[in-house]
């Protein structure tokens, strides 16, 4: 089967909102945010090899229990909604179910899960989020993690079992919270074989690791029940677009591509975990969307059902930025110029915005350009020379009229 996602000449893609939007919410939450350790990664040190991240072990029967006690009633949907909205963000991607096997939705097919009768909360969370995200115009899609360290079929001689189970609740979330925007998926061996191994598999549809999960079959169901949804290549298909983690993508401009990034350093809520700046969350989503991709930034929400109110406040600044330079960012492509030390570029129509992060020298020089360019404006505030000739573009703007986070330049391109 096909997994592209290019227009046929003259078609729109599917990927045109996602591409516009270029900032979404990410969100990674459960009965685990009840002791402040990592999500999934924590239960009793599970491949703790492979992990970098997160910190303490919390044994397993103590994991898997924990849901008995978590009860987030300070949990609004419209409240994290408007936050996202607040922020600038143009879609919110939720954990349905991590590696944990946790489910956050009334699953017919087990009792782990948030609306069981022995957990105290008994409420829908995926629900209760796709309909206020639906209601308020916010596309709105899943995480799911194909592993499940808690199930008795996974990985072993019942492994089919399990794959059956596992089709099962995607068919479920695809079938049951109108329309997902993207299918997210967090399958840990094909994500290692995209990252150490990129070259070798760049342009195949198919990886090795589809026969895990038997992908092919899954993805005709997914497409069968949500045409438009996009879905990522962490399932053993090379799907919609790539997905680097905790860092910023290289510059790609033929295929799509989004990074996840927490706002803090743990996925999970962790308290007093070392929350980013807002000079650098500013910085990674100029040097992403410079690059030709999204910025997927993550929070990880308290255990009483709350964001914290230091990341909303970080969030609501960004989202003030976005409000003041938007246009620098949606619906724009990266380049022409590439990113480097100094910053990155986005363009769209006949205008070209330089983020420009760090000053090399008094003058910014670039590489030439075949058109000509009008009066520069610096959208940031202040004066702004430009000299043009074919040996380069020469920018300067006198110091105190650089912007302390990111001065912002745009030319627009004549003809």
């Amino acid at each position: 089967m096909s997994t592209t996602t290019e227009p046929q000449s003259g078609q729109p893609s599917r990927l045109d909102w996602w591409r516009a939007a270029r900032f979404g919410l990410f969100i990674h939450w459960g009965p685990v945010s009840l002791v402040g350790t990592e999500i999934g990664w924590s239960r009793g040190g599970e491949r703790r090899g492979f992990y970098r991240g997160g910190t303490g072990d919390v044994p397993i029967e103590v994991y898997d229990n924990l849901y008995k006690e978590f009860n987030p009633v300070l949990f609004d949907a419209q409240e994290w909604v408007k936050i996202a909205q607040d922020a600038g963000m143009g879609y919110m991607v939720f954990t349905s179910k991590h590696h944990d096997g946790f489910v956050n939705f009334d699953s017919a097919l087990t009792d782990y899960k948030i609306t069981d009768p022995a957990s105290p909360f008994g409420r829908d969370i995926v629900r209760e989020l796709s309909d206020a995200a639906h209601a308020a115009g916010l596309p709105f899609g899943c995480y799911y993690s194909q592993p499940d360290w808690r199930h008795p079929d996974y990985r072993n001689e019942n492994h089919q079992k399990y794959i059956d189970y596992f089709h099962a609740q995607v068919t479920e979330l695809c079938s049951n919270y109108g329309d997902l925007a993207v299918l997210w998926f967090d399958g840990l061996e094909e994500h290692f074989i995209h990252a150490e191994e990129v070259e070798r598999f760049r342009h195949v549809e198919v990886y090795p690791s589809a026969t895990i999960w038997d992908s092919e079959r899954l993805f005709q169901k997914i497409r069968a029940l949500q045409p438009n949804i996009l879905v990522n290549n962490r399932c053993g298909m090379r799907a919609d677009f790539d997905t680097p983690e905790q860092m910023i993508g290289g510059f790609q401009d033929q295929r799509a591509w989004e990074s996840c990034i927490t706002i803090c350093k743990q996925w999970s809520w962790k308290p007093d975990d070392i929350l980013k700046s807002f000079e650098e969350c500013i910085h990674t989503l100029a040097r992403v969307v410079g690059g030709d991709g999204n910025l997927l930034l993550n929070v990880g929400p308290m255990p009483d059902g709350r964001i914290e109110p230091r990341q909303v406040e970080r969030l609501r600044e960004i989202g003030g930025w976005l409000r003041s330079y938007g246009e620098s960012i949606y619906g724009t492509r990266g380049g022409p110029f590439r990113p480097g030390p100094w910053g990155a570029s986005t363009h769209n129509d006949n205008a070209i915005f330089l983020h420009i992060l760090a000053w090399p020298d008094e003058t910014l020089t670039l590489p030439p350009l075949a058109q000509t360019l009008g009066d520069p404006v610096v959208l940031t505030g202040g004066e702004v020379e430009l000299s043009q000739s074919d040996e380069g573009i020469r920018i300067s703007v006198a110091p105190d009229h650089r912007d302390p986070v990111d001065t912002i330049v745009r030319l627009t391109v004549e003809g």
